[in-house]
């Protein structure tokens, strides 16, 4: 069954100027979209994204999906084109009488258009200004009334398109809206990431993010439910992680995230500053009574004992992550965006990674991962250390009009990727000693050969 919205899901919708909100889905909350209109975050419950909704009088009323048309191109161009005031005849209180009249935004442009330029050209010859009007528009390509059009409409257009929270909407979202905050991570790096990490269902994985959970919630719904994720922070608690929230992920996909430890819990000789006083060893969570005859010390004693019993929920959890770092059995990669210097958190966590376990770094700053790598040749443990940069354009894709987008990020950030490998000297000197026999052989079959000759 496809996916459908939920009361506390988080959506993304997409206005006609073409930029992408969220809101999160509650029974009283209100998206507000400015001079588009408003409607309350209850009419999302239950619809399916990726459809367009018209917003009528606060309701959402769902649009028929359109069809590319094929343009057919005419022998017009824009070269005989003048700009000028006179190219919208219209004054203020004619365009908002329109906009109240509440008519689609494709009737206002026809209405803008045709009747208030063509019909002054044809009806009143006179009026040169509205011919000129006229005349620009004729002027134009096929594709340029086209662009021309839907710009128009855009602009009093009251529509909103549902986006699917897919990783790369959720991606493209946050680096266009702070690119800062998920370390310059665009949608095009991020799968490179995983590429390089080797990331794939009931893989391992040691991740360290400081991207908002950007590659954490990459990683979870590369898994599939199936696998294992410690993360790595320097908070206290876990922290809020808004790209994973963002994805509306189902209980099952995120059971492979055991929990978050900070570096001090990495330490295997750590201990909790104040040990837990678990008095009581609870099977299922104790119930606070809600009789009004209760005795209120009664009701603090039960209140009391639920804040210990999840206390020895969170510590046993915790313990059941650090026993999956230290088990012995090997990460099979580790993936690193963090705000610290690279090498050294690298250097703090390969040891808990398994041979032929993946190493990914990325960075925003080349100068950082340039000085990682050069450190990581010095040592036999790291396996071709290297550095790749991504790079994206984005197509225009229409009928006719296929184009690169003129303007385009300039980066999105730099992966530094290498292989752990187990730095074993009997293993070495087997392998010296097969190839010496080898080209001894080589050399004694090469002697006879020539000696044959001889005779």
């Amino acid at each position: 069954m496809s996916y459908l919205i939920k009361f506390d899901d988080i959506v993304l919708y997409q206005l006609p100027s073409g930029e992408i909100r969220s809101i999160k889905v509650d029974r009283k909350a209100s998206a507000n979209l400015g001079k588009y209109g408003s409607f309350p975050a209850r009419e999302l419950v239950g619809k399916a994204p990726g459809f367009t909704y018209d917003i009528v009088n606060g309701t959402l009323v769902l649009q028929p999906p359109q069809t590319l048309e094929e343009l057919d191109d005419t022998d017009a161009n824009n070269e005989m084109i003048n700009d000028g005031a006179y190219v919208q005849p219209l004054t203020f209180d004619e365009i908002e009488a329109l906009k109240k009249s509440g008519a689609h935004a494709s009737v206002l442009f026809i209405s803008f258009l045709l009747y208030n330029v063509l019909m002054q050209w044809y009806v009143a010859g006179h009026n040169k200004e509205a011919n000129r009007a006229a005349c620009n528009y004729e002027l134009k390509t096929e594709y340029s009334k086209d662009k021309y059009k839907k710009r128009k409409e855009a602009k009093f257009s009251k529509q909103v398109t549902v986006i699917e929270p897919t990783m790369f909407n959720v991606c493209d979202y946050w680096f266009s809206k702070d690119p800062g905050r998920v370390r310059v991570l665009r949608p095009d790096t991020l799968g490179q990431i995983l590429s390089y990490g080797n990331v794939q269902s009931s893989s391992r994985v040691l991740v360290v993010d400081d991207s908002g959970g950007l590659i954490i919630a990459a990683v979870l719904e590369r898994l599939g439910g199936k696998g294992r994720v410690v993360a790595i922070s320097d908070c206290a608690q876990a922290p809020a992680y808004p790209c994973v929230s963002a994805m509306n992920f189902s209980p099952k996909l995120l059971e492979p995230l055991v929990t978050s430890l900070n570096w001090a819990q990495i330490e295997e000789d750590w201990e909790p500053g104040k040990a837990p006083n678990f008095l009581h060893d609870y099977s299922e969570t104790p119930q606070i009574t809600t009789s009004v005859d209760s005795n209120p010390l009664q009701r603090k004693l039960d209140r009391e004992s639920q804040r210990v019993s999840r206390r020895r929920q969170m510590y046993l959890v915790l313990q059941a992550a650090r026993e999956e770092l230290f088990s012995g059995n090997g990460m099979r990669g580790l993936i690193v965006a963090s705000q610290y210097e690279p090498f050294s958190v690298v250097e703090k966590l390969v040891p808990y990674l398994g041979g032929s376990a993946h190493i990914v770094v990325q960075s925003p700053y080349l100068q950082v991962l340039t000085e990682a790598q050069s450190k990581m040749r010095s040592q036999p443990q790291y396996l071709a250390p290297n550095i790749t940069e991504s790079w994206l354009r984005k197509y225009q894709v229409l009928p006719g009009r296929t184009h690169p987008i003129m303007s385009a990020s300039g980066s999105g950030g730099y992966i530094l990727h290498t292989i752990k490998i187990y730095d074993n000297s009997i293993a070495k000197s087997t392998l010296v000693s097969e190839r010496r026999i080898q080209r001894q052989k080589a050399a004694e079959a090469k002697r006879r050969k020539s000696s044959g000759r001889d005779c």
